[in-house]
């Protein structure tokens, strides 16, 4: 708890040695240490109940349905037959919320290895875990890692949901995220990057890297658009058509060091 001063909470480190970013609390909710890392749970005016795992913030009620929603359907919609879907983490809820909206998804397995945060956040974040209340999903207890050896090409999308020891951001690990796409280009035909914005995330907002094998999928242009009244009826907040495309236009000196393009087409 060392992160705690005069009733603030300041998350160290994530991003860069000097840069850190601090909320007011007003009641600590759970804090226990799992198997596999430190989770905590309190609530503040702003942002309301936020998720904090091994000192880093994961989710917020403020603007938690930003990533869980254009995590969910940039997959989806970037594939034309989406009925089976793997969630790699993802045990708090909210991917699975989101996916089950989706009228091509059949199932969805979520991989979650920590059986603690699954059960603080049912008790602790009601707004995350509607998605356990879909009758597409089933829940497994296990190493995301070796489940997917352990069921290969079963899936047709799988959603990494899974915290980072650090929330890379091209503002700082520019070089980094390069290195990581240059390597997933040896693995997939196809490699693009796009970012959104987030709020309670230290740099304001959060990259995607996503990979397909195949070589004619387009990350960019959605195959599936829904109208303003379905986009309503899946009571989403964040994700439309238009803002799938433009979570893909990326900065030029960015796109240049990442070796991808910068026009959305």
């Amino acid at each position: 708890m060392d992160s705690f001063k005069k009733g603030w909470f300041t998350e160290t480190g994530t991003l860069h040695s000097d840069v850190v970013m601090s909320v007011k609390v007003n009641k600590i909710l759970y804090h226990e240490k799992s198997k596999y890392q430190d989770i905590l749970i309190f609530e503040c005016d702003k942002w309301g109940r936020v998720l904090v795992l091994d000192n880093a913030v994961q989710l917020a009620e403020f603007d938690e349905f930003a990533w869980q929603e254009t995590s969910s359907f940039v997959s989806l919609n970037s594939h034309p037959h989406p009925k089976k879907v793997l969630i790699i983490g993802g045990g708090v809820g909210g991917v699975v919320r989101e996916c089950s909206k989706h009228p091509l998804v059949e199932s969805i397995d979520i991989c979650e290895i920590d059986e603690k945060v699954h059960e603080a956040s049912k008790k602790f974040l009601p707004f995350m875990c509607k998605g356990f209340e879909s009758t597409k999903y089933k829940l497994h207890f296990a190493d995301g890692a070796e489940f997917v050896k352990n069921h290969p090409q079963e899936y047709d999308v799988i959603i990494t949901d899974s915290p980072d020891p650090k929330g890379e951001t091209f503002w700082y690990d520019l070089e980094m995220m390069a290195k990581m796409i240059k390597m997933c280009k040896t693995l997939f035909p196809v490699v693009d990057y796009g970012t959104t914005y987030i709020a309670t995330y230290p740099a304001g907002h959060i990259g995607y890297l996503c990979c397909s094998d195949n070589p004619e999928t387009n990350f960019r242009k959605p195959l599936h658009s829904f109208s303003r009244e379905t986009l309503k009826k899946f009571q989403l907040k964040y994700y439309t058509p238009e803002i799938h495309r433009a979570m893909f236009a990326l900065p030029f000196k960015m796109a240049e060091a990442l070796g991808l393009s910068w026009e959305v087409k």
